[in-house]
């Protein structure tokens, strides 16, 4: 592998000051990719108007062509960070505005690119917003194949597509799982089932734990809450929580059953037996059971 510094035919920025990831990298065969640390690119998915894609300028590298917003990440830069922040910069993707569902992750070795695939949460019109740009659009998912496609995003658009009818959820038997840890929760079942939804924002998961293809994927969570638990305080923490009216092992089957009913990819997380086995009849074959200590050890690593 070789660093090189830019030359004609870079995706560059014209004005101001140079980030180190800024450069290419060549293979042994001569084949070059932008980016010292790697480069990452933002999917966009609207329910509605499909996926963001930009036209790429002609002076770029694979100019003239339709690809992701996106470029090199800067030194010891998140891909999720990156691939946003590029988006920001070449198609004004406002904050907050789209949320992870999963990476995919082209590794050559000496150089990798990170897709990261985001669903929109608020719509917005893309702005261009630096020369990398010809066009910014919406292209409907059965119309992407049409536009002359970047090299790398062609090869790559028929798996993502594929996965994008995935969407896995996360249904957490918020008391099996609290209970799970000797620390004190009996005292304060609110304030334990609130610490537990506060670590479950944002849980990822590597796509093996979930039977999917892709790198990394970020279900959505459902916590199931009972008894005392049920007074704990909204917030805006993206884990949707369920109040069982009565016994939470019934909620909890009946999330189970209407997910499994919608398509969806669901893992249920319990260690007690006789709800695992409801939640395996009710989810017909078409549900996974984790035991508590499956998840609080994913959430361990997470934050170490």
């Amino acid at each position: 592998m070789t660093v090189v510094p830019p030359s004609s035919g870079e995706p560059r920025r014209p004005e101001g000051p140079r980030d180190p990831g800024d450069a290419w990298v060549v293979a042994p065969t001569g084949e070059k990719y932008w980016g010292r640390f790697g480069a990452a690119g933002l999917l966009a998915v609207d329910p509605v108007r499909g996926v963001l894609l930009q036209h790429r300028v002609a002076w770029s590298h694979f100019g003239g062509t339709w690809g992701l917003p996106g470029g090199a990440l800067h030194e010891g830069e998140p891909a999720i960070v990156g691939a946003v922040r590029e988006a920001q910069e070449e198609a004004g993707v406002p904050d907050g505005s789209v949320r992870a569902r999963f990476t995919s992750v082209l590794d050559l070795g000496i150089w990798s690119y990170t897709t990261v695939v985001a669903d929109v949460l608020v719509p917005f019109e893309p702005v261009i917003s630096d020369p990398e740009s010809v066009a910014l659009e919406w292209v409907p998912l059965d119309e992407v194949t049409s536009r002359r496609l970047h090299p790398g995003f062609g090869a790559a658009w028929p798996r993502l597509r594929a996965l994008l009818a995935d969407r896995p959820v996360v249904v957490v038997d918020a008391a099996n799982v609290v209970g799970s840890v000797p620390d004190g929760w009996w005292k304060d079942r609110a304030g334990a089932a609130t610490r537990l939804r506060e670590r479950l924002a944002g849980l990822a998961l590597p796509a093996a734990e979930l039977g999917l293809e892709g790198s990394v994927w970020f279900p959505e969570v459902v916590m199931v809450v009972e008894g005392q638990a049920r007074d704990l305080a909204s917030d805006l923490s993206g884990v949707a929580v369920v109040r069982a009216d009565a016994v939470g092992d019934d909620a909890i089957v009946a999330e189970v059953s209407r997910l499994v009913g919608a398509g969806r990819t669901v893992v249920a997380v319990t260690s007690d037996r006789e709800l695992r086995t409801r939640v395996e009849a009710a989810g017909a074959g078409g549900a996974q059971v984790r035991s508590a200590g499956w998840l609080l050890e994913l959430l361990d690593a997470a934050h170490r």
